[in-house]
């Protein structure tokens, strides 16, 4: 059985030691070789559109854009399809790799043999 870990982050800017937080940790689960699938909700879908992660800071903390690259290299990030909409982001205004998807996706991902999900 592989192991599979479902992040769901929920901060953004605005809460941004747990949103650097969840980021690493999904970079961090990729590099040692677990399935990983890291949803942006709220604040942190902002994080999907192309640009928005660079504005991001926090001292001590890896850059944002390489913690993406890190988890869209070997993991999947998925945009929640209400937090999308709410914000006027589309399919062709996300991040190469980022899909689009809603509840249904994320309660079968989160119901999977051997799967720990985190939520952020």
């Amino acid at each position: 059985m592989s192991k599979k870990l479902v992040i769901k982050v929920t901060a953004g800017a605005d809460a941004p030691e747990r949103c650097s937080q969840a980021f690493t940790v999904a970079a961090v689960a990729v590099a040692s070789g677990v399935e990983v699938s890291l949803w942006l909700t709220g604040e942190s879908s902002w994080f999907a559109v192309p640009g928005k992660a660079a504005e991001f800071e926090l001292p001590h903390a890896a850059p944002l854009p390489d913690l993406i690259d890190s988890v869209l290299a070997g993991g999947r990030i998925t945009l929640c399809t209400q937090c999308a909409a709410r914000r006027e982001i589309t399919e062709d205004g996300v991040l190469d790799g980022v899909r689009i998807a809603g509840a249904q996706v994320f309660v079968s991902e989160i119901m999977g043999d051997g799967v720990q999900a985190l939520v952020y």
